[in-house]
């Protein structure tokens, strides 16, 4: 059966309402509202709470489409200031919908967390496609040796605005701009080894030099690879899609054939995000953001 990882929400986020194809969320300050095509049902709550919103996005319904935020009340800046699992970073208007964060992680880098800080020991974490780096500034908080990687140049250079808001330079986190495939398989060559790797690969995307990325033609090899530099303590090894028409079955045994033989157990679902009202503290309909599939050892 399918394990459902589920988030009220955290720190300055959490799931107002959903329906109709779209969602309403609460980002410290900002009432926004976003295309959401698993929202099927009716809202919850009136018309004229969805209206006395701070930003609409409109345009390309798609995950990856291209489009625009309209402010109904008044105009905003790009960024406002943000804080999750007591990491400080920035919220951000994008053209392709998203914020800067994917709240429904927080579940992930709980987990992590918790792994960080009993473990006795630092662990090295390996953050691939790390985008605005929030995930790999709460491993490092918790005790972590970081490594981020991300195509985007653009990306690197908002996580490197993040770290700096929440004055963790100091921090040992290494910044990479590569194309995830080519610095894995380097990593291997090395001898590199990760007691914790973080996955969230999108569907289709391209490197800094032109490298192209299918998820379904090059995941496989991608966990092949992770496999061989997890070192032999390792807490996990967890993959994060969006957008794709599979079964959560389909990153399950895939996960399965990957570590076969290394004993632990595959744990592969759904991340999901209930609705949590006006107030954040008031739970109603659970609304699926991706599917997951993690290992951990026993």
């Amino acid at each position: 059966m399918p394990i459902i990882l589920e988030s009220l929400g955290a720190g300055d986020f959490h799931l107002i309402d959903s329906g109709d194809g779209q969602k309403l969320e609460q980002y410290g300050p900002h009432r926004i509202v976003r295309p959401e095509a698993q929202a099927l049902w009716r809202p919850s709550l009136a018309p004229q709470i969805w209206e006395k919103v701070d930003a609409v996005f409109t345009g390309d319904t798609d995950e990856e489409g291209a489009g625009r935020w309209r402010f109904p009340k008044a105009a905003l800046g790009e960024t406002w200031p943000l804080n999750l699992l007591g990491v400080d970073f920035l919220g951000r208007f994008t053209s392709f919908r998203h914020v800067g964060v994917f709240p429904e992680q927080i579940v992930h880098w709980s987990w992590m967390k918790d792994q960080v800080q009993k473990a006795g020991r630092p662990l090295k974490v390996l953050n691939l496609f790390g985008y605005t780096g929030v995930a790999s500034l709460v491993a490092a908080a918790a005790g972590a040796e970081v490594t981020h990687v991300d195509a985007s140049k653009k990306a690197i250079g908002w996580a490197r605005e993040n770290q700096a808001l929440g004055r963790m330079e100091k921090l040992p986190i290494r910044w990479i701009c590569e194309d995830a495939m080519k610095f894995i398989l380097r990593e291997e060559r090395r001898g590199s080894q990760y007691d914790i790797i973080l996955t969230d690969p999108p569907k289709f995307g391209r490197g800094p030099n032109g490298e192209v990325w299918h998820l379904f033609e090059h995941l496989p090899l991608m966990l092949d690879v992770c496999r061989e530099i997890l070192s032999p303590r390792a807490a996990g090894l967890v993959l994060t899609a969006y957008s794709i028409r599979a079964s959560f079955y389909s990153i399950h045994e895939l996960m399965r054939e990957t570590m076969r033989g290394a004993g632990g157990a595959v744990e592969s679902g759904e991340l999901v995000i209930r609705e949590a009202g006006l107030d954040g503290k008031t739970p109603g309909r659970a609304l699926s953001t991706s599917l997951f599939s993690r290992w951990v050892p026993k």
